[in-house]
């Protein structure tokens, strides 16, 4: 989840500090996970198939001092460990570790098919590897109480109207007022963690720069190449401790390893090339610290802890009975949130989204495809949040022109390059779900837009609806990010301040080790993929589907990213 260019010419402190605005924090909540006790470390398992153990790890490295109050578990660092059932049992005895960084609005459960995948796929050819997903800091803040209870009603009870489950009831989504500890919770703090973690986990340096590589989906490219030019031990002319000594290689999913946005798109503006003396950085800060600026990215429609908390639940849903037909949307309250999403999500014009009728509830779905509207890519016009899972089934479709008209290329960064649909007759039939691997079927009806065009085809479907909706309900790490730090994007933003460019100590970091770029062919950089970066290009693939693609694709081969990342970790570095 992911970044954007703009061409204007506003001032880059001016539009920082107003992107922080219009992604105002309303009001968050949380309960906050259990403290950890006393250990420094905790591994618990969370389960093995096809090959492939998983466990949730969390190390304690506490924040300094001068972040301030914020809750005990805070002070841990989590990822998720996936390793190959027949490799060794220690860390440092696999053949290679991969470690990865989440985007924008990401948490460590989005990796979940793309691990297993690569885990397998190079186990496949002897080699045991290991595959980390890193969560950020600040997921510490999110309460999964109501989706891990398994059921959808119940989780719905426990998040709305006050329903304990497990002996908790949620607190409710935390304030910006609550958030004071995030205000420094920057690129800096960011490297720091990853840095700290794998010091604490693999102590040996030479075995870290032997089989540790370093990467990251969209935003996390951009992590990587921070921390591939950090300097963790203040000297800089002492290297060891240099991020590139950390890393045999790097990888980037669907983004590049940068210290720049310049080469992504999506939704946040880029570099307007206007000097930067270090006043931005400043304003912004003061911002942050005072919490006139927001400590964490939220917008009153799609993006925002409530909602992303939706997702978790639609496909806790689809996992409980994919085919039955979901109450969901009557189900839900009523609030402004809600309504504003639905709205926007499942209106097919303009008319539509105004008067809220028919809403989403007056039609029949199933809870595939109440998952599918949400985030495939004929349906959600975030191209940042789309994914490849099949289409629409069991009665009459329409175009979808809201917000954008349908099959424009005026705007492909910000809604994608595909034509979008909607169920086009409520209190009809019950609208099914057609998954990835059965788009272009014998039976499948081939809906078009009112053009002519194919909505899409099977080269266009990589991902199965099914394995998505476990990693959305079926993680002790969420999939989504209900806290995305503020302060991590305006850092960037502000790249060209004395303050961030200082953090790029080794900038030779970026080319010191060999990269892998696996590229969406129809994600955020379609249309402009850097040929000088030599890519592998996933063709038909949207910007989640590099992290959530099925192992086996339409055209009966490998799934391509996690094939050449296990080929990768297992070349010489």
């Amino acid at each position: 989840m992911n970044t954007s260019r703009s061409r204007g010419r506003t001032p880059k402190a001016l539009r920082t500090a107003a992107l922080a605005v219009l992604l105002t924090a309303g009001t968050l909540t949380v309960a906050v996970p259990e403290a950890q006790g006393d250990s420094a470390r905790a591994e618990t398992p969370v389960g093995a198939a096809g090959g492939v153990t998983e466990s949730v790890v969390r190390v304690k490295v506490p924040l300094p001092a001068s972040f301030g109050a914020r809750p005990a578990a805070c002070d841990w660092l989590s990822y998720l460990r996936y390793r190959s059932s027949d490799g060794p049992a220690a860390s440092a005895d696999a053949d290679r570790i991969l470690v990865a960084q989440p985007g924008i609005l990401e948490g460590a459960g989005a990796f979940d098919s793309v691990a297993r995948n690569t885990v397998a796929r190079a186990a496949e050819q002897g080699v045991h590897i290991e595959f980390w997903a890193l969560d950020r800091r600040s997921n510490c803040l999110e309460d999964h109480t109501g989706v891990d209870s398994g059921d959808q009603h119940t989780a719905v009870d426990y998040y709305y109207r006050g329903k304990q489950v497990a002996g908790r009831t949620f607190a409710g989504f935390v304030g910006n007022d609550q958030l004071g500890w995030m205000a420094k919770l920057g690129i800096q703090q960011t490297v720091r963690d990853q840095y700290d973690l794998l010091t604490a986990e693999l102590p040996d340096q030479g075995l870290r720069k032997r089989k540790v590589l370093c990467g990251g989906h969209s935003l996390g490219g951009v992590v990587t190449g921070y921390f591939a030019t950090a300097d963790f031990d203040g000297d800089p002319a002492t290297t060891a401790d240099a991020g590139y000594n950390q890393c045999a290689g790097y990888f980037a999913l669907d983004t590049t390893v940068s210290t720049s946005l310049a080469d992504l798109s999506g939704s946040i503006p880029d570099d307007t090339n206007l000097p930067d003396v270090g006043l931005g950085y400043g304003v912004v800060q003061a911002g942050l610290d005072s919490g006139v600026l927001p400590r964490s990215l939220s917008a009153p429609v799609l993006l925002n802890p409530e909602t992303m908390t939706l997702l978790a639940i639609a496909g806790v849903g689809a996992v409980q009975n994919v085919n039955g037909e979901s109450d969901l949307p009557s189900y839900l309250p009523a609030n402004t949130n809600i309504e504003a999403t639905n709205r926007f999500l499942f209106s097919k014009d303009a008319a539509t989204f105004l008067t809220g009728t028919p809403a989403v509830k007056d039609f029949r779905l199933t809870n595939a495809a109440v998952l599918g509207a949400l985030l495939d890519d004929n349906s959600v016009p975030l191209a940042f949040l789309q994914s490849s899972v099949g289409f629409f089934d069991g009665g009459p479709i329409t175009d979808k022109n809201f917000p954008a008209t349908n099959g424009s290329s005026g705007q492909p960064a910000l809604f994608g390059i595909r034509y979008k649909a909607i169920p086009a007759e409520p209190h009809g039939p019950l609208y099914t779900w057609r998954n990835y691997d059965r788009v272009g079927a014998a039976d499948d009806p081939g809906y078009r837009s009112s053009d002519g065009t194919p909505f899409t085809n099977a080269g266009e479907e990589v991902t199965d609806i099914e394995e998505l909706a476990r990693s959305l309900a079926r993680q002790p790490l969420d999939f989504t990010e209900q806290y995305f730090p503020t302060k991590l994007v305006t850092d960037i933003e502000l790249a060209t301040s004395p303050q961030v460019k200082q953090l790029v100590v080794h900038p030779d970091g970026l080319t010191a080790n060999p990269t892998l770029t696996v590229l969406a062919g129809d994600g955020l950089l379609a249309g402009r993929i850097p040929a000088d970066l030599h890519p592998v290009v996933a063709d038909g693939y949207q910007h989640l589907d590099v992290l959530t693609a099925a192992p086996v694709q339409n055209n009966g081969q490998p799934e391509p990213v996690s094939t050449n990342l296990a080929r990768f970790a297992r070349a010489p570095q």
